[in-house]
């Protein structure tokens, strides 16, 4: 189940969820304690700072995008594997979906001076 504001059915950036159109549907994304379990497995990262560390680095693959997109979606709520992410779109193809990556590890991992402009 996503955790968005019911009120709004919009992503709440204070508890780490983004939004997007992903294939056409508006989707939450968010990137729980148990999607960041998944990914520690996922890159054999041994805590949560070397995870960060791994992604702070600015130098991912597609694969990692891929990985990092499919648990912020499965984390929002969104039932999809890795192969389903690999061939989905966004607006602005590989870029937007780039810019999305960044955006989920910004609001999971960036403090509240990152969040966008209301």
């Amino acid at each position: 189940m996503a955790r968005h504001n019911v009120a709004t059915g919009r992503a709440n950036w204070h508890r780490g969820e983004v939004e997007a159109v992903i294939d056409g549907e508006r989707r939450i994304l968010c990137l729980t304690l148990g999607s960041l379990a998944e990914l520690e497995t996922a890159f054999a990262a041994d805590n949560l700072m070397a995870l960060a560390a791994r992604f702070s680095s600015g130098r991912l693959k597609a694969d990692d995008m891929i990985r990092i997109l499919g648990a912020g979606l499965r984390g929002g709520g969104n039932l999809v594997s890795d192969e389903d992410v690999a061939v989905m779109s966004v607006k602005g193809g590989i870029a937007g979906l780039a810019r999305l990556t960044a955006e989920l590890l910004t609001a999971t991992f960036g403090g509240a001076e990152d969040a966008p402009n209301p």
